[in-house]
């Protein structure tokens, strides 16, 4: 994606403030910064066709490779954050990306917390983050970046989880910045919505290994039980044993007990 394609993108959304960088480190990087310069009240976006630092949740690499991928943060109003939305967070990025792709004849799920599946390949992650004073809630930051073409999934070696790319799981060609623009839409559409029971439910609607079997690695040992669904706060609802567990995000990583596809 370039300056013009992103400009067409964004056109007469309501956005704050909307940068496009050829490269930079991290888009979340750059719209802490603004909130740390004072940002303009409303949704601010910045987008970048490169990420040379980008990354992912418990400090991994996300690859952005220039041409083919699509980078790009939201610094969002920090009202009302502290009253339950924090939780959310993931969920929203997440769901707008996979009601984007529903426009594109592409089947996607959520698989717990922040990752956007087809297939049952990985081709999104979201990075949500809070930025905090003491007790003051300063910034809300989602992150998103989505594997456009071919080219921008990573070598096998370098795979935590099966990977994907938009265009291989259409079947055609994809314009990221119209499919740039899907997303923020359905973000901008969903946002005002957190904390009702609709943005709950259209998440959990399309939550990957919903009544299957799964594992939940966030300590020594597994944790092995049946996805129920999800808390009000967005954490997950687990049965292990016969009684319900509830687990927040945090350093929660979540594996299927089927076989996934190969690399």
């Amino acid at each position: 994606m370039n300056k013009v394609e992103f400009s067409e993108a964004v056109a007469g959304l309501p956005l704050a403030r909307a940068e496009f960088y050829e490269s930079v480190g991290s888009t979340n990087d750059v719209v802490a910064a603004w909130a740390g310069e004072g940002a303009p009240a409303g949704i601010c976006l910045a987008a970048a066709d490169e990420q040379t630092q980008g990354r992912g949740r418990d400090g991994r690499s996300w690859h952005t490779p220039a041409g083919s991928a699509l980078a790009f943060s939201l610094l969002l109003p920090p009202q009302g954050a502290e009253a339950g939305q924090l939780g959310r967070i993931s969920g929203l990025g997440a769901l707008a990306v996979c009601e984007a792709l529903e426009t594109l004849g592409v089947a996607a799920e959520i698989k717990w917390p922040n990752d956007v599946l087809a297939g049952g390949r990985k081709l999104c992650g979201v990075l949500p983050e809070a930025h905090w004073a003491g007790n003051q809630l300063q910034a809300v930051i989602l992150g998103i970046g989505i594997n456009v073409a071919a080219e921008s999934v990573p070598g096998a070696s370098e795979l935590h989880f099966p990977a994907t790319s938009v265009e291989q799981a259409a079947g055609k060609p994809v314009a990221a910045g119209g499919l740039l623009r899907a997303v923020l839409e359905r973000i901008l559409a969903w946002q005002p919505q957190l904390l009702r029971a609709e943005f709950l439910q259209a998440w959990e609607q399309v939550l990957a290994y919903r009544g299957q079997p799964v594992q939940l690695h966030s300590g020594a040992e597994p944790v092995v039980g049946v996805l129920a669904g999800l808390a009000a706060d967005g954490s997950l609802r687990l049965l292990v044993d016969s009684a319900e567990r509830t687990y927040p995000a945090g350093q929660v990583q979540l594996r299927p007990l089927v076989d996934r596809p190969s690399n």
